[in-house]
């Protein structure tokens, strides 16, 4: 019986398991414009749950994991400088005794990227931390790929 009772249990802490709300509280949104016949700017932007924020690109060592960008590399496109991001807020957080700059509600990361082909897809990923007053979810990796057309004709 006690047998019965430790596997019945067990089963059914695996299927509350299953069923528990996993958080997200960030998603990423991407878009490309092409600006002329050989440049293009890629857009991704972070949508972040009240009370979470995402770090920025720019975090000293020994605090949070920044939002770090990596994008594959291809024969269609060449990155045009660092991916550039907002003012970020700037404040002491005592769990990483420093101050770190951070984004709420949402932040727009923005690449320029030179045009090898007129028509391609800007792949990468971007690794990033989501943190709020009470925890930290551990580092995330997001891929994407994201389409540069041409711009439709009017």
């Amino acid at each position: 019986m006690k047998k019965i009772t430790l596997v019945l249990s067990m089963v059914l802490f695996t299927i509350a398991g299953a069923f528990a709300q996993i958080e997200k509280p960030v998603t990423w949104a991407y878009y490309a414009e092409k600006i002329s016949k050989d440049e293009a700017i890629v857009y991704l932007k972070a949508t972040i749950e009240d009370r979470w924020h995402i770090y920025s690109q720019n975090v000293k060592d020994g605090g949070p994991v920044k939002t770090t960008f990596t994008f594959a590399p291809s024969k269609d496109f060449s990155l045009v400088g660092k991916t550039i991001e907002p003012k970020a807020i700037v404040k002491y957080e005592s769990t990483f005794k420093m101050n770190v700059s951070y984004f709420e509600k949402a932040v727009i990361f923005t690449q320029k990227v030179k045009l090898n082909k007129g028509i391609t897809a800007v792949k990468g990923k971007v690794e990033f931390m989501v943190c709020n007053d009470k925890q930290c979810l551990p580092p995330e990796e997001v891929e994407f790929s994201i389409p540069v057309k041409d711009k439709k004709k009017q």
